[in-house]
């Protein structure tokens, strides 16, 4: 980090023999050296002594929280934080402890500084808010966090840069698709005219170029935009020598639009890791466009990939660089399970050898047990490497002091709810079980009116029917009586019609008379 060093503590520290096998104890001579190491019971035990929590070093301008954001000294932040140190403070350059978190890749110092208000909104001496560091720096993961915190990537520095800019120029493909992804515009200009593709072409950064070509409304307009100094993507290529970007442009005009091209060009390492191809995993990786521990749109790593395919020597180069094994995709599945579900056994076995621990009933924490604290799931920042550089135990104690911490704040919380309530206060609980039972007694007084209606309608549907009943049994009593004189008049019609047809034939016949022919 410019104007930053990474060396270790001062020389102000002593070491303490100690028995074989064992870490030689380390005595800090200030507070930033015991941050910038990770020993917060020296933090501790120096504020004791009477140190500012926010005391300012000597070289670099730096508080102690800006040390811990620098080291990913995640427990010595927390600490901090709740004894209250102070997060606006900046640093000659402007940089409060979410700025540094940003330029480090320290994603879980991030997610501390945010929980306990950190602005990120705020920008340095050059205009840069943590957005635009976390995007130049490449830590995609980082990046999220901040986004999905409600972060707004349409902030721009001085020179009208915005994060997206800064991922296109620095060839951090990661974020620029991660911006794209969160509806970040690559189609506008800096104050000279620029657009994010420009930036892109003047630094060779083909995978980059390509990909915001993809993303353009339109690709040819892209090829031909000019900035305010008349240049376009070629002028730019042409004058910075970056003849990849040349060879690209000439043969664009023959290259089709392939979907399945363009979502390769969104995550170009996770096609790499998928397919085996270890030089281009390599290339990518050395080269800062995408960061060893980058997740996809399910989560998954470069390991998961590589996992998946059962890619031997990628998984032993991913392993060897630092890549993290513990992060879990979407399905909550590690690498090795993944390894495991396409019955990768070499992978399994390769990948296993870093668990050191089997995981077989996680339903309780037994504080009692070192073993539920020896075992981990991912540890700290994904974006950043390990900088303190902690031993096992050093780790485990940490897990074990953070846990007792929840058991003590959960204990004072209950004496305290407890007190409150003694007081006569209302706790939002309470609040919350009145608002329930409010509502309950509520749908109960409904559904007893809708009851009660229910109970009335019957009732009268009963009454109807039982005027109904006694309707139809007068109507089949007064039919009986009609039934047989009835039956008399028809036969007494009948035989009436009878004799009338009878005269009507006989007079008929009687009155035409007979002619007889003679011979």
């Amino acid at each position: 980090m410019p104007g930053v060093s990474d060396s270790g503590p001062s020389t102000s520290s002593t070491e303490t023999a100690t028995p074989l096998g064992s870490r030689k104890k380390v005595h800090f001579g200030s507070i930033h050296d015991a941050v910038r190491a990770g020993d917060v019971k020296q933090l501790s035990e120096i504020v004791q002594r009477g140190a500012s929590i926010n005391e300012v070093d000597i070289l670099h301008k730096f508080t102690p929280l800006h040390w811990a954001a620098h080291s990913g000294s995640l427990e010595c932040l927390h600490w901090l934080l709740w004894h209250g140190a102070d997060i606006s403070q900046v640093t000659v350059r402007g940089w409060t402890a979410a700025h540094i978190s940003a330029i480090r890749g320290q994603d879980a110092c991030m997610q501390a500084l945010i929980i306990n208000g950190a602005n990120l909104a705020a920008q340095d001496d050059r205009g840069c808010t943590p957005l635009h560091l976390a995007a130049t720096h490449g830590h995609s993961f980082t990046l999220q966090v901040m986004l999905r915190s409600g972060a707004d990537p349409s902030v721009t520095d001085k020179r009208e840069w915005k994060p997206v800019h800064y991922a296109a120029f620095h060839g951090r493909l990661g974020c620029l698709q991660l911006l794209v992804k969160w509806g970040c515009s690559i189609e506008d200009v800096d104050y000279n005219g620029n657009l994010p593709v420009h930036l892109a072409a003047m630094e060779g950064h083909l995978h980059c170029f390509k990909f915001l070509l993809s993303r353009m409304s339109s690709a040819s307009q892209g090829l031909k935009a000019f900035n305010d100094n008349g240049e376009n993507v070629s002028d730019l290529a042409q004058r910075f020598f970056k003849q990849n970007i040349l060879q690209f442009i000439q043969g664009a005009e023959y290259e089709g639009n392939d979907p399945t091209d363009q979502e390769t060009l969104a995550f170009p390492g996770h096609v790499a890791a998928f397919k085996g191809d270890l030089e281009m995993l390599k290339k990518l990786i050395e080269d800062g466009v995408i960061n060893i521990n980058e997740r996809d749109n399910n989560g998954s790593t470069l390991m998961h990939k590589a996992a998946g395919q059962g890619h031997i020597e990628c998984l032993q180069w991913l392993i060897k660089m630092g890549a993290d094994n513990n992060i879990t995709n979407k399905a909550r599945e590690k690498p090795s399970d993944v390894a495991k579900r396409f019955a990768h056994l070499a992978a399994v076995k390769l990948l296993e050898g870093l668990q050191k621990y089997d995981i077989d009933d996680e339903n309780e924490i037994n504080e009692n047990d070192i073993r539920f604290f020896t075992r981990h799931g991912v540890e700290g920042s994904t974006d950043a490497k390990d900088d303190l550089g902690l031993s096992e135990l050093d780790k485990t104690d940490a897990r074990v002091r953070a846990y007792k911490k929840i058991v003590e704040l959960r204990h004072l919380l209950e004496i305290a709810e407890s007190n409150y309530k003694h007081l006569g206060g209302i706790t939002e609980e309470d609040i919350k079980q009145k608002k329930e039972q409010l509502e309950s007694e509520k749908i109960i007084k409904e559904l007893q009116g809708q009851l009660e209606y229910e109970r009335l309608r019957t009732e009268k549907l009963e009454c109807q029917l039982d005027e109904y009943r006694v309707e139809v049994d007068q109507l089949k009593e007064l039919l009986e009586k009609t039934q047989v004189p009835n039956f008399v008049a028809v036969e007494d019609d009948i035989s009436c019609e009878l004799s009338k047809e009878k005269r009507r034939v006989k007079k008929k016949v009687s009155s035409g008379g007979v002619f007889v022919k003679r011979y």
